[in-house]
């Protein structure tokens, strides 16, 4: 709901603060006076195309700011400023700031954060409705009559979604596994050459790794060989130097206690005896891990080759080998395999499309049920709005079945008839302005509280007509605000004018050569003088007071 409207600079208003409450609101004034003006600059704030035109001559910059209740969680409105970062605290209004420049640029916020005007054009269609002579949105655009109906009816749309999401998801499931069976078929022969070749090698993870190490080992091997025997000599037999190093340490062990330096020679001797063998077995060990075979060499080398030449082939790390060889033999196996499978995906495929339809078909019973009902609600509500020719219809189409969709199976349209015999066709191409007006306010009546932005504005929604015809169109209009909608009615008519409860006059003054349009919100008193001047003219006089005052306590 429009809290708030905040105007600098914009045409003849130079600047004005106007506060707004729930219920129907109405702004009168003489021909003139800037009502459109007022209009254009809340189009302006809700992200119509700026034009440099609405910058207050002689002032570089022209600004709009709007204030709306913050919309509750969970409502489209709350869901798209979530999607784009709008920041709201619990119970803040929603803040929406435009301003532009003499030289054409502008720019827009929302709470201060700024936003681009085709996010502001999105917003602005969640928060105020305009219906005018040239109006093109809203109800007249065919997008959403099938949501408007859905919600008349009291539609359960959530099941036919889902449903429809299931049933994609299944076929989606069923065109991959017939693609990949058909790929693989295609890849048959070379499929069962390769899972042959590679079951055949037997690859493992890591195994390249292990083969290239033994092979470097028995490599090194093979080139010191001959230096590790002569250095192994010197370690072998009586005449080693382990033996004699022992010998010699019997022979001191027998005169070690003839002299104290001659004790720790021997226990330096018994140390040395002790590295020794400690060498003595390293050489033995490395010996025996560096030996080298000219059998195992060639088929470490050879086991080796094939590995990589096996990754070489398939464009892959030899450790992957073993990874491949299984996604290949699944491959293999989905083709032996794929017919049941694909029997089990049709099934689900033919399972889940009909319980799509079913819960289509139900919801389109029930849109028909309702286009009925709503046909007859906007039928009663045309002839008080002397449109007592036309014929209202809401179309209930099946679509193609490549069209269905999440939202069901039908295309829904608002349709009329202006005249007896004339066939029917969409709001906008048949009606002329007042008649649309009048037959947008009978469907809005018809629709309640289903849908819509929570502001709707009427501009002039009484042109053309009066009597009793304005006072069915301000009697329909108090009727759509008690049923939870905020209304502005900007009207000439005195009979819709009574219907408001909170009035605003639009007047225009000139100091000099400075013309500025203010608007000001009236009291009872200020009400009563106003609704005369409307039905007597420039003079008002008693008999117009009177009879003002009588349209005020009719309300």
């Amino acid at each position: 709901m429009l809290t708030a409207l905040s105007i600098a600079n914009i045409v003849l208003i130079e600047r004005l603060d106007l506060d707004f409450d729930a219920g129907l609101g109405v702004l009168t004034g003489e021909t003139g006076a800037g009502k459109s003006i007022l209009l254009d600059a809340l189009g302006l704030a809700l992200g119509m195309r700026a034009d440099s035109g609405l910058v207050r001559q002689g002032a570089d910059q022209a600004q709009v700011t709007a204030s709306f209740t913050p919309p509750a969680s969970g409502t489209p409105l709350a869901a798209l400023l979530t999607e784009n970062e709008i920041g709201l605290e619990p119970g803040e209004p929603l803040l929406i700031r435009r301003s532009m420049k003499a030289d054409g640029g502008s720019r827009a916020f929302l709470n201060d954060q700024p936003c681009s005007a085709a996010l502001l054009r999105e917003v602005g269609t969640h928060l105020v409705e305009i219906h005018g002579q040239h109006d093109d949105r809203g109800l007249l655009a065919p997008a959403g009559h099938r949501a408007l109906l859905d919600a008349y009816a009291r539609a359960d749309t959530d099941v036919v979604a889902a449903t429809h999401r299931a049933w994609r998801a299944a076929d989606e499931k069923l065109a991959a596994a017939k693609a990949a069976i058909a790929e693989a078929e295609r890849d048959r022969e070379w499929l069962e050459h390769c899972v042959a070749e590679l079951r055949a090698l037997d690859p493992a993870p890591g195994e390249e790794a292990e083969l290239a190490a033994a092979r470097a080992a028995m490599r090194k091997g093979e080139k010191i060989a001959g230096d590790l025997g002569t250095i192994m000599e010197a370690f072998d037999g009586s005449a080693g130097g382990p033996a004699l190093l022992r010998g010699a340490a019997r022979r001191l062990d027998q005169l070690a206690g003839d002299h104290p330096l001659l004790a720790e020679a021997l226990a330096s001797l018994d140390r040395a005896i002790i590295e020794a063998d400690e060498a003595e077995m390293r050489l033995h060990e490395a010996a025996r891990a560096m030996e080298y075979d000219p059998g195992r060499l060639e088929a470490a080398e050879t086991r080796l080759f094939e590995l990589r030449a096996m990754a070489r082939k398939h464009g892959v790390q030899p450790d992957d080998l073993a990874e491949l060889a299984a996604d290949l033999a699944s491959r293999l196996d989905a083709i032996e395999g794929g017919s049941a499978g694909i029997v089990k995906l049709e099934a689900a495929v033919a399972e889940t499309a009909a319980a799509y339809t079913h819960a289509a078909t139900a919801l389109s019973g029930l849109r028909a049920k309702a286009a009925v009902r709503l046909d007859a609600a906007v039928a009663g509500e045309l002839v008080p709005l002397k449109l007592d020719a036309a014929r209202f219809q809401t179309l209930v189409e099946r679509l193609p079945a490549d069209r269905w969709g999440e939202s069901g199976i039908d295309r829904v349209e608002f349709l009329i008839s202006t005249n007896p015999g004339a066939p029917f066709a969409p709001l906008a191409k048949i009606a002329s302005g007042g008649e649309l007006s009048r037959f947008i306010l009978a469907l809005k009546v018809a629709l309640a509280e289903e849908g819509g932005a929570d502001t709707i504005i009427f501009d002039e929604i009484d042109r053309g007509v009066g009597g009793a015809v304005a006072s069915a169109i301000g009697e329909r209009l108090a009727r759509l605000a008690g049923a939870g909608k905020q209304l502005l009615a900007v009207t000439h008519s005195p009979q819709v004018a009574a219907k408001g409860g909170s009035h605003f006059v639009i007047a225009k003054s000139s100091e000099g050569t400075v013309t500025r349009t203010g608007v000001r919100a009236l009291d009872s008193r200020g009400r009563r003088e106003e609704i005369a001047r409307m039905l007597s003219g420039s003079e008002v006089t008693e008999e117009a007071r009177a009879q003002a005052e009588r349209l005020l306590e009719s309300v």
